[in-house]
């Protein structure tokens, strides 16, 4: 076991501690982006995006920690994220400059992953992270935020 995996389990548990608290869904949402971005170094920008109950081909911008964004609302294909919604699949990108159909959100950002959310096999939101270091994410990182998105999707 590698030490990022034994620190990565070690924030599960304290992940675990803050779904258990009696707070309302949106501050659960907040104070895991707070640990998020505390706790792990290189996650400059943590956030949620949700499927808009209105336009099921649009996302919202959720809670989040880190600068502010121009991209609160994202259509299904646009960008890093877009494209994750649009075939619910992970992405990992570790030079946003080579990415063709990127949303800038800060000349900051060098590496971005996001990890979709599902809730009984249907797609409701993602997780997405930005980093100021180019190819800061890893396979763990994908792992462990997987496991963080399933635990969210029980809030649901």
């Amino acid at each position: 076991m590698t030490k990022n995996n034994i620190f990565f389990e070690e924030l599960l548990q304290w992940a675990d501690n803050l779904f258990r608290e009696k707070a309302s869904m949106l501050n659960k949402l907040q104070n895991i982006c707070k640990l998020l971005k505390d706790e792990v170094a290189y996650y400059d920008w943590v956030g949620f995006y949700f499927v808009d109950r209105e336009n099921s081909e649009e996302l919202i911008l959720g809670p989040f920690e880190g600068a502010p964004t121009e991209h609160t609302r994202i259509l299904f294909g646009q960008g890093v994220c877009g494209q994750a919604a649009e075939d619910g699949k992970s992405r990992i990108v570790q030079d946003i400059a080579q990415e063709d159909n990127y949303l800038s959100c800060s000349i900051d950002v060098k590496s971005e992953i996001v990890v979709p959310i599902f809730k009984k096999g249907n797609f409701i939101g993602e997780i997405d992270i930005d980093s100021h270091k180019i190819a800061a994410f890893s396979d763990g990182d994908e792992v462990f935020l997987k496991l963080i998105a399933e635990k969210i999707s029980k809030l649901f």
